[in-house]
């Protein structure tokens, strides 16, 4: 063999996002002068280097070429070791290419970032957040979870203590404050707080700097402050009610029983079964006493006859509600839409809803995933153009919105999503994609 090649260290450690070289020393032991060539094989092939790319040599002579191995800060190079071989291939193609082996241990790093979702809440009893916690170093890290409380008056708890997250990827653990006291009236209290991510700390090195997350829960009163006036409001509207009914309804009711009376009614009254009665005492007695036998009952007979006629007049309200046409009931409806935007070509839209014509959508719930980590802006529109929200790739994952409120998008209106890209993500164990990639998926009703 006129060829041999070998590496003055069979193992060397990379540090990621720095640099390290490793000697390989090159002899032609042939008659010629030949030229070589070098080929990395390997997963580290892609950030390793030799320089010079090729080499020329005379007969009998040695060279050493420098293989630098530059592992990049990235979660999508895992800490470990990894095998390796440089080829050197001559380019006469007398002699068989030599492939020295040998390993390349990358070093761990920790990156952690943390989110606090929302930053403020407010409630009766009890405020909920969550805590993303997103590594971003390329070994699988342990963080533990804690928080500090501004004041006395508050207990926090978390439903995780600690969270192990894979390289390149996210946990969530769900965060309470409970305030020690109820509030039953009054003006709400501002409870502070602050939730602490704190990594481990490396074998011989000084622990990480912990991440500390601000946070804040309202604690509004139980009686809300609006009840005592509704009440004072509710006392005046009975009493100005029932000056109404005295003043004007009871002697209209009044009124139209005595107008009720007329001869017509006191002759019906008179014909009936008591005028027999009196004429027989009349005979008996004479005229004068049979005019006095009847005319006691007239006084007790108009009491009845106000009746029908106050009964007559709230008949026309219920036939009022029935000719009333019932509203249609809302139709749950969901839509969602994918748009793919390439760096540097201007931002793409999608639309996800159209809204029917004579039909108006109530936008209720919203969803925007950003599944391989891309950078760049996301908005989304309804209604030719109103923007509804404007957020950044890089700040999220998977983001959720959903509105007590709901937006009203009219017949004809659109809700779209724009993306506007930067920079592609590369997600975990999976090709690298040449395009940014987000979804959105909406919720509301149709009425």
């Amino acid at each position: 063999m006129s060829l041999t090649a070998s590496l003055d260290a069979s193992h060397v450690t990379a540090v990621p996002g720095e640099e390290t070289s490793l000697p390989l020393q090159v002899r032609n032991s042939g008659t010629t002068v030949e030229e070589y060539r070098f080929e990395v094989a390997g997963a580290c092939a892609a950030w390793t280097t030799v320089e010079p790319a090729t080499l020329s040599l005379y007969p009998g002579s040695t060279e050493t070429v420098s293989v630098t191995f530059r592992p990049p800060r990235d979660p999508s190079v895992p800490a470990g070791e990894t095998p390796f071989g440089i080829r050197v291939v001559p380019t006469s193609g007398h002699t068989e290419p030599v492939v020295p082996e040998g390993l390349v241990a990358v070093a761990p790093f920790t990156e952690v970032t943390a989110e606090l979702v929302p930053r403020g809440s407010h409630g009766v009893l009890r405020g909920r957040h969550k805590i993303a916690v997103d590594n971003r170093g390329n070994a699988p890290l342990t963080v533990a979870l804690s928080a500090r409380s501004g004041t006395e008056r508050t207990g926090i708890t978390f439903t995780r203590p600690e969270l192990t997250v894979e390289p390149g990827r996210a946990a969530f653990a769900e965060l309470r404050v409970k305030p020690a006291k109820r509030l039953w009236r009054g003006t709400p209290v501002v409870h502070t707080f602050q939730a602490v991510v704190a990594p481990p700390a490396p074998e011989g090195e000084e622990p990480a700097a912990p991440v500390v997350l601000d946070g804040s829960y309202q604690q509004e009163a139980i009686l809300p402050r609006w009840l005592p006036r509704a009440l004072v409001l509710a006392c005046v509207l009975a009493l100005i009610l029932t000056g109404f009914w005295y003043g004007m309804l009871r002697p209209a009711v009044k009124s139209a029983a005595r107008e009720a009376i007329t001869p017509e009614v006191i002759a019906s009254a008179t014909s009936g079964p008591d005028q027999g009665g009196g004429q027989t005492d009349g005979t008996t007695g004479g005229g004068s006493g049979g005019g006095a036998t009847t005319a006691p009952p007239l006084a007790p007979t108009p009491t009845p006859t106000p009746t029908p006629t106050a009964s007559a007049k709230p008949s026309a309200k219920p036939s009022a509600k029935a000719t009333a046409k019932p509203l249609p009931a809302p139709v749950p409806t969901s839509a969602q839409v994918q748009v793919r935007d390439g760096v540097g070509g201007g931002s793409r839209s999608g639309t996800a809803l159209t809204v029917p014509a004579g039909k108006t959508f109530r936008l209720t719930d919203i969803v925007v995933q950003n599944p391989q980590g891309d950078a760049g802006t996301v908005v989304v529109t309804v209604d030719r153009g109103a923007r509804v929200l404007t957020l950044a790739l890089e700040n999220f994952r998977d983001s959720d919105y959903h509105f007590v409120t709901p937006i009203m998008v009219p017949a004809g209106g659109e809700v779209t999503m724009t993306v506007d890209c930067r920079k592609v993500g590369r997600p975990v164990n999976a090709p690298a994609p040449s395009r940014c990639a987000e979804s959105l998926f909406l919720g509301g009703t149709l009425q």
